[in-house]
């Protein structure tokens, strides 16, 4: 039997959010890479380059770009380079997230404005000014938007106050998004991971005893992985998927779906 050809063959990708080899967009990039995707990336800053720039290359990137998703001038220069370089776009991966750490930990009560302020834009409101600069050229193409979020959306989680509001904006936005862009064939969704352990993950108090509760609690007695993720990104940004937009689709051996 002849090799069948990938689920994503010449779909053009760019990716906001690879921080190193354990982030679940690099899972996500790895298994579209997998499928023949070409891939685009963004990293933020110096420090960061030195750590997304040979994961990239490993897998042949067309294009590795600076862009701090809050400055718009930034935002609008890596979709120039997209449009020169692929002349359109498929899908556009969304892996932003940022919250001081003041305001994850403590009483969500003690949320000073500034600190909504920095969790809300970056972790939420990129996800709409992205979309906006991708729309001509997902348009074209009938393309996708994946973006990522957490259970700390629907539920309050220890030492993630701030982020879970900002995370509850994501996925509204989501199914906003999805409605405005649907008429033109354009498909917007959300994954929701279990605890994976990432650069972000780091941030969050206590993490390893909510990584170990949820390897205990949920129904697969066992936590997720960022490939894992990445297959449902897969599914949702491919032809698999094309009747589905608007959603957030859970990854997390089933965690979500028992009370702890």
């Amino acid at each position: 039997m002849a090799d069948r050809p990938g689920l994503m063959e010449g779909k053009r990708v760019l990716i906001f959010g690879v921080a190193n080899e354990r982030s679940i967009a690099w899972g996500i990039a790895r298994c579209m890479h997998a499928e023949g995707a070409r891939l685009a990336f963004t990293y933020l800053g110096e420090a960061l380059e030195k750590r997304v720039r040979p994961l990239a290359e490993g897998i042949g990137a067309d294009l590795i770009l600076p862009c701090n998703a809050n400055d718009p001038a930034q935002v609008a220069e890596v979709f120039r380079h997209v449009r020169e370089r692929w002349g359109g776009l498929d899908v556009l991966v969304h892996s932003i997230a940022f919250a001081n750490r003041e305001d994850l930990e403590g009483h969500f009560l003690d949320t000073s404005l500034e600190g909504w302020r920095t969790a809300l834009e970056t972790s939420a409101y990129t996800l709409v000014s992205l979309t906006r600069e991708a729309a001509p050229l997902l348009r074209e193409s009938r393309g996708n938007v994946v973006a990522m979020t957490y259970y700390g959306s629907q539920k309050a989680v220890p030492n993630y106050n701030i982020m879970g509001v900002a995370k509850a904006a994501l996925e509204a936005s989501v199914r906003y998004l999805a409605s405005d862009l649907g008429p033109d064939g354009v498909r917007v969704n959300a994954i929701s991971a279990g605890p994976i352990k990432t650069l972000s993950a780091a941030g969050v108090r206590d993490f390893r005893v909510l990584l170990g509760l949820a390897e205990q609690r949920a129904p697969l007695r066992r936590s997720v992985t960022a490939d894992e993720v990445g297959k449902a990104a897969l599914f949702l940004c491919s032809d698999l998927g094309s009747g589905v937009t608007g959603e957030t689709l859970y990854v997390d051996a089933g965690l979500n779906t028992v009370a702890l």
